[in-house]
């Protein structure tokens, strides 16, 4: 059974973690502005986008950290506990 105090503990871990994911966002989307609109004060719109590059390359973090946070940060902990009343119920079979 899940004491108050574990349960204090993995309530302020999901929202350390979801905070540095709001963190990580916001920090994306304001450097991204930042390059954009240097890449169009410096070349006038014209050439190859090359900030794209750098959104696309920083989005594929954004979006790991964010599965990671929202949608696998979830389900790991059951996965964890299956596996670990699996293991239990392996040792204790062995050990009888």
């Amino acid at each position: 059974m899940t004491t108050d105090e574990e349960l204090r503990e993995k309530a302020s871990q999901i929202a350390k973690d979801k905070t540095g994911f709001y963190v990580h966002f916001f920090i994306y989307i304001l450097v991204n502005i930042f390059l954009f609109v240097q890449w169009y004060w410096i070349t006038g719109g014209t050439g190859f986008p090359w900030v794209i590059t750098t959104t696309i390359g920083w989005g594929i973090g954004i979006t790991a950290h964010f599965l990671g946070v929202f949608v696998i940060g979830p389900q790991s902990e059951r996965i964890k506990e299956k596996l670990e009343e699996k293991e239990y119920k392996k040792l204790k079979e062995k050990n009888r």
